[in-house]
């Protein structure tokens, strides 16, 4: 390689461009400079470039490079690399990368992580990588993310750190405190110290901030807090993320099924949770499934086309029902034309219903003992937008056509899809729930089909029978 391709070390003085813009985006001009430091494999122009950026910052830079990119500046980095990166991406992104590393050096990275982010790496590789992965480490290291392998998938054992404090009852606060400043293997961030007996069954915990406060000759047990409510290991995420938000709290600690304290679950994991938790119900919605924005374009296909057959499926019984007053529609055209109209409207409010609901279910505030409180609102709420909403239709299409009848039509009409708009809205998510169906993905597909159905037939019908029209 010539001397005129060397990228040139980073000069201190030298104003570099913003890692990102007004935007918040990475910046043009400071990506251009890592795919030429890249290009040139110039490993200490880009360690001087990235040294100090915070591993969220290294992750969106990873992302917004060229995909054939992102191996050679990860193994240019080298040692300088923080594999706390690789949680920070997206799931295809990180995959590509782990299988461009050697064994070694994955071992190597994920050594030197956290427990609970080792872990959240490991997982998505198949059981003999995760086995070339472990024997490469530790022997405590590697029991302690065996035993979090171990747990379910989604569970607070595969969320929790192994590494914490833990400290019997009769130690004072200064013994506590001389433990923290020699031991070697404290996590890196805590917040609170847990209290276990001889048998390592969790009996209270002490936040950080009122050790520091209490005298050195102090006894933990006379500060200890006894209320604790530790979280098992098999407990699935969900549950624990929704005590971390009804709770405001800030750490926990995780039990096995002895009660013996195996680890614990900080507030930045209960966020990404939180965060994963949302946006798979919001893609559910959509029926798309676990789809990232990174995904390859034959993946993203094959991942919709299944709920798009699905709708094709329901718009056909659509079909079905408008081919039944095939005569109607004949005898009055404006039908054809007002007729989007109502299924539309249904469409729009079962919709709404249906957002509702399904958000309510995953956050358990729609039980049965609300059921049917929420249900009467819903109908209500579907009563008077459709009754408004029939008062303008219906004035409307009596302009337009100049037809009395036909308005009164169309506002009956609307009337009855926004009430079944409302039901199907609600009923659907919960019954779907009840048979074991996810309602964040199957909802959408049958909420449309009862509207547009009950929409186009309710229309015809009373359109046939007020005109005398043929059916």
């Amino acid at each position: 390689m010539s001397d005129a391709e060397t990228v040139e070390p980073v000069d201190p003085a030298l104003e570099l461009p913003p890692v990102r813009d007004e935007e918040g985006r990475i910046s043009a001009g400071f990506l251009a400079l890592i795919e030429a430091g890249i290009e040139a494999e110039d490993a200490a122009a880009l360690i001087g470039l990235v040294g100090d950026l915070h591993e969220a910052d290294v992750a969106d830079l990873i992302e917004s490079m060229d995909g054939d990119s992102r191996g050679p500046f990860v193994r240019l980095l080298g040692d300088e690399f923080d594999f706390a990166t690789l949680t920070e991406l997206d799931e295809a992104v990180r995959l590509k990368i782990l299988e461009e590393l050697p064994a070694k050096t994955l071992a190597e990275g994920i050594g030197e992580l956290d427990s609970d982010d080792a872990v959240y790496i490991l997982e998505d590789l198949s059981e003999d990588e995760q086995a070339a992965i472990l024997q490469r480490l530790s022997h405590t290291d590697r029991v302690q993310l065996q035993r979090s392998l171990d747990y379910p998938e989604e569970s607070a054992g595969r969320l929790m750190q192994t590494d914490f404090i833990a400290v019997p009852p009769f130690w004072s606060v200064g013994q506590t405190i001389d433990y923290m400043r020699e031991a070697e293997d404290l996590p890196e961030t805590f917040h609170e110290i847990f209290v276990v007996d001889p048998g390592f069954r969790l009996i209270g915990s002490i936040p950080l901030d009122k050790l520091l406060r209490t005298k050195r000759a102090t006894k933990v047990s006379a500060i200890m807090e006894e209320d604790v409510h530790p979280f098992e290991a098999t407990e699935d995420r969900e549950e624990v993320a929704r005590s971390f938000e009804r709770y405001n709290m800030v750490s926990a600690g995780v039990v096995d099924d002895a009660g013996r304290l195996v680890g614990m679950v900080m507030i930045d994991d209960i966020v990404d949770v939180i965060q994963e938790e949302a946006e798979e119900d919001l893609r559910g919605l959509a029926g798309l499934g676990d789809e990232e924005i990174s995904d390859a374009v034959f993946v993203t296909a094959k991942s919709r086309f299944t709920w798009l057959v699905v709708n094709l499926a329901t718009a056909v019984l659509a079909s079905v029902v408008i081919s039944l007053f095939e005569g109607t529609i004949e005898a009055m055209v404006a039908l054809a034309v007002l007729m989007p109209i109502v299924a539309s409207m249904g469409g729009n409010a079962g919709t709404q219903t249906m957002t509702v609901a399904v958000r309510a279910l995953a956050t358990q505030e729609l039980d049965a003992r609300n059921m049917w409180r929420v249900l009467r609102r819903e109908v209500l709420v579907s009563l008077l937008n459709g009754v408004a909403l029939a008062f303008l239709i219906g004035m409307a299409a009596t302009w337009w056509f100049d037809n009395a009848g036909l308005g009164t039509v169309i506002g009956v009409a609307i009337v009855i899809n926004m009430m079944s708009a409302g039901l199907s809205g609600l009923l659907i998510p919960v019954v779907l729930e009840k048979v074991g169906v996810d309602p964040a993905i199957a909802s959408s597909v049958f909420v449309t089909t009862v509207t547009d159905i009950v929409g186009f037939f309710a229309f015809l019908w009373i359109a046939a029978l007020w005109f005398g029209l043929p059916i």
